[in-house]
């Protein structure tokens, strides 16, 4: 693919990206509009209206695009490209006044993401990468950490909203905070991503996650240096289960 359309894409996914953290961080701290409240998740209005705020930017640039979302998606017959996005990633932090969420904007074709961008607006941190980029962190190239023993490494772990995926993180958790230097449950599955591609955590673990909470992070960590599977969920069916690591340390068996 030709490297102008290349930064075409970026750029829109970060000026999307962008839009919709000035959004988002003008509601943080204000009286919210709950649509939905489950016993471990909350949808907010704001999260449909950021994904429309991004759909609607991005399809203006790119028409022929299909879009998968979090809050919806839109098909487009014969399209090639999808965006991806979680236009708030730690919904619930962002509820309870936790300033760690991000939106997530990626773009695929058939074969590979070509596109990510992982936008935290409470700390103006932007995360950018390309297939055939390096990953950058506010315009510096980053890369996973050096860490090669499990013992000195912080390692993520995210627990899904079900019964038997709670067990699975449970089990994971327990395995992992015995070896580990730290253990985190930090509920946001992009950022988990993004600090795995900068070297602020050396792995980060999930048994069952949807793309649009990992496909922007996905490509961050490749282009960082680091690694990351991804496979159908054991415990959720029609999900994800992903491990992302800096590629050196090894993580031991939890399932």
């Amino acid at each position: 693919m030709h490297r102008d359309v290349m930064n075409d894409f970026l750029k829109a996914a970060t000026e999307a990206a962008r839009q919709a953290g000035d959004l988002i961080r003008t509601h943080f701290g204000q009286e919210l509009v709950v649509n939905a409240e489950e016993a471990h998740d909350i949808k907010l209005e704001l999260d449909e209206r950021s994904q429309d705020l991004i759909t609607r930017f991005l399809l203006s640039r790119f028409p022929t695009h299909s879009v998968l979302g979090e809050e919806g998606s839109s098909a487009v017959t014969g399209s090639e490209h999808e965006w991806v996005i979680d236009p708030i990633d730690g919904t619930v932090n962002f509820f309870y006044g936790i300033p760690h969420f991000c939106i997530s904007i990626a773009l695929r074709d058939k074969s590979k993401i070509l596109v990510g961008v992982i936008y935290d607006p409470m700390r103006d941190e932007l995360w950018q990468a390309t297939y055939e980029s390096a990953t950058l962190l506010n315009g510096r190239p980053v890369a996973v950490s050096n860490h090669a023993d499990l013992s000195e490494s912080i390692v993520s772990v995210g627990f899904s909203k079900t019964g038997v995926g709670i067990e699975a993180g449970l089990k994971a958790f327990k395995t992992l905070i015995m070896r580990a230097r730290k253990c985190r449950m930090m509920g946001s599955a992009a950022l988990d991503l993004a600090y795995v591609a900068c070297g602020r955590y050396d792995a980060y673990i999930e048994r069952s996650v949807n793309w649009w909470d990992i496909a922007a992070g996905a490509l961050l960590v490749e282009r960082a240096g680091g690694r990351i599977t991804i496979e159908p969920s054991k415990v959720h069916a029609g999900k994800l289960a992903v491990v992302a690591t800096n590629g050196k340390i090894s993580l031991p068996e939890v399932e």
